[in-house]
């Protein structure tokens, strides 16, 4: 895996955030903090980088989520001394599965991580604050996410990151040990694991992706790495299918300056205030 020199992936991703945040105009950012590993290392480098009082987590519990998730989201909030609220996704949750009493876990957890997602666009609109995302690069390449829910966010930090490098990270910003050292969670429905879902842990996957996307090497080469076929091709059939949840909607082109194709962001443009 690729070795990086941590205090310098804290300087870039702490000016990463203050810069995306003031260039759009804003001051102040909000995010879900779900007790876990990946929000609470894009929580702690937006402390830094915008202060304690331009930081609101929220915390959005489901009826069967672990209460050591609101525990260990507290404790971040309490170490690192920002605002943080309590949003119950329960009521309107409940209400829509009313309708659905059939749906699978896969559905509902896709259903509370959108409502997660609303409640955060919710108080961005409110207090005027942009959302930090929370997906690391690991997740997004295989998909591992709910499009408009938890992969859904105006700037995202760690979304270059491998999950074993997130972990690194954390103990370089001195997250609370509980969550470093927790089993990862998306804490969607009861006893919910991330790597039991997989059928595989992050460790593995990395090393893996880190041979398809950052080596780029052939089928060949990496089997030669003693990786197997049935892992690999599963590992592949993940990340190509799942190339729609990295993209925004795709614009029919019709005209010389396509919206996301030919026109991205004109950086000279001054933000009229």
């Amino acid at each position: 895996m690729l070795a990086l020199h941590y205090p310098t992936i804290e300087k870039i991703l702490t000016k990463f955030i203050e810069n995306e945040v003031k260039k759009f105009g804003f001051k102040r950012v909000v995010l879900g903090l779900s007790g876990g590993i990946d929000s609470a290392v894009s929580c702690s480098l937006a402390t830094k980088a915008l202060g304690k009082e331009n930081v609101l987590a929220v915390m959005m519990p489901y009826k069967t989520s672990n209460p050591d998730s609101l525990n260990h989201a507290t404790l971040l909030v309490k170490q690192l001394g920002i605002g943080s609220e309590v949003a119950e996704i329960t009521p309107f949750v409940d209400a829509y599965f009313k309708q659905v009493p059939d749906a699978s876990n896969l559905r509902k957890g896709n259903i509370m991580a959108r409502a997660r997602m609303m409640t955060l666009y919710d108080i961005s609109a409110r207090d005027a604050a942009l959302v930090v995302g929370t997906s690391n690069k690991t997740e997004l390449l295989l998909g591992y996410g709910t499009l408009f829910g938890d992969m859904a966010s105006a700037i995202n930090p760690i979304g270059d990151l491998y999950k074993t490098h997130i972990w690194a990270l954390a103990r370089h910003l001195e997250v609370p040990e509980p969550l470093i050292t927790k089993k990862p969670s998306a804490d969607l429905w009861e006893g919910q694991s991330d790597e039991d879902e997989l059928g595989f842990t992050y460790q593995e996957v990395d090393e893996l992706l880190y041979f398809m996307v950052e080596e780029r090497l052939s089928d060949a080469e990496i089997l030669e790495k003693g990786i197997s076929k049935v892992f690999l091709d599963r590992v592949k059939r993940l990340v190509v299918r799942n190339q729609y949840k990295r993209m925004g909607p795709v614009i029919a082109k019709i005209s010389s300056r396509t919206l996301g194709i030919d026109f991205r962001y004109a950086r000279d443009w001054q933000v009229v205030k």
